[in-house]
């Protein structure tokens, strides 16, 4: 059989051989406002006002006008205050420059989102991502899904690829410092980097389990491209398919199950498969090709699915493909990655990257940034 090549970021080699300042948040009444709630902002600060813009609209919860039920006021750096709808969020983040402004106005954001909406905020989470510039040269990159406060991480004029949180401060990538391709682990604060595994025919990202203990992740250092769980410096070996190939490993909220794509069928489908007993079922049917899962903590996968054209599908794999739902538009849709919470997912087009609200009734999705590059795999700290 003819190995079929995934998308990058499904299996990276197929293509390829500071700190914030810390805010102060007090809810003062907490309850569920209704949806897209107006908001006022009166924040002399720019960069304060026009970050909580970007970032409330973001969310699908609020609407910023000149007159809104919730107003927000204050000095950025001192207080600023959020009222409205029998709510209050106060914050007290220190601001001393325009990047600290932006950090604050995130805290605030995510705060609201809480009080008002009764939902999780993602502001202050780093979404990490590949820079592709030629291909043997792709840099590992982070950024704010409001787009700003972008920061190259790698500068090593080598490929890095696959980048996947194992914290809130770390990533696991793929990159090819010594030639051959290697796991590393990286502080995208502080750049520290050590190699994390050096391991000969590895072909996809390295998946942390939702405990952090174990990684899920492809090689064929056994002579074929088959899906293994590494706990404790052991590899357990969980497909044996020598007439196929797996790829894009991503674990269940309980850590129990792995979603993984596999052209066993001769086209790219989803697989889960239960790593205690190795047993294996197919949950996907319709589509070209379905690839690149993020199993999401409320249990629904998203994935990229090829129905005249690559979509971004939803599906609750309790139901099975009956509850597959396409939330985006056809497309060059890529690298689906859930955010936290459960309703945005950030992804790749075009060179280009989004954030895409899965919400039935909710936003088109928002280019997170204009700049001159071609952005691909973006992961979603949560």
């Amino acid at each position: 059989m003819t190995k079929t090549k995934f998308t990058l970021g499904c299996l990276a080699i197929a293509a390829l051989a500071a700190t914030a300042l810390e805010a102060e948040t007090v809810v003062d009444i907490s309850g569920a406002g209704a949806a897209k709630q107006s908001v006022a902002i009166n924040v002399a600060n720019q960069d304060y006002a026009k970050c909580l813009k970007k970032n409330l609209e973001l969310s699908g919860l609020f609407v910023v006008q000149t007159s809104g039920a919730i107003k927000v006021s204050g000095v950025a750096g001192e207080t600023v205050r959020a009222e409205g709808m029998g709510k209050a969020v106060t914050s007290t983040a220190a601001v001393t420059d325009a990047k600290s402004a932006r950090m604050a106005a995130r805290k605030l954001s995510d705060a609201m989102c809480e009080a008002f909406g009764q939902q999780k905020g993602f502001a202050c989470d780093k979404i990490a991502f590949v820079n592709r510039k030629g291909s043997n040269n792709a840099e590992l990159c982070t950024a704010y899904p409001d787009g700003y406060d972008i920061r190259q991480v790698t500068s090593d004029a080598k490929a890095a690829l696959g980048p996947r949180w194992k914290n809130s401060n770390t990533i696991y990538y793929i990159g090819y410092l010594k030639g051959g391709q290697q796991i590393y682990e990286i502080d995208v604060t502080t750049g520290k980097r050590t190699l994390a595994w050096n391991i000969r025919g590895v072909a996809s990202p390295a998946a942390v389990s939702p405990d952090g203990t174990k990684v899920a992740l492809v090689a064929s250092f056994q002579g074929n491209p088959d899906l293994y769980v590494l706990s404790g410096g052991r590899f357990t070996r969980l497909t044996n398919t020598p007439a196929a190939s797996e790829g894009c490993p991503s674990w269940s909220p309980d850590g129990k199950k792995i979603v993984y794509v596999s052209d066993e069928s001769r086209r790219q489908h989803l697989y889960i498969i239960d790593v205690a007993t190795k047993a294996s079922r197919r949950i996907t049917s319709k589509g070209r090709d379905n690839v690149e899962p993020d199993w999401g903590r409320d249990g629904r996968i998203a994935y990229i699915t090829k129905r005249g054209g690559s979509q971004i599908a939803i599906m609750d794999p309790a139901e099975g493909e009956s509850s597959v739902r396409l939330v985006t538009e056809p497309g060059n849709w890529e690298h689906p990655s859930w955010s936290r919470d459960m309703r945005h997912v950030a992804a790749s087009r075009d060179k280009a990257l989004f954030v895409v609200d899965t919400a039935e009734d909710g936003d088109k999705p928002r280019q997170m940034f204009h700049a001159n590059g071609n952005w691909i795999d973006p992961t979603w700290s949560r």
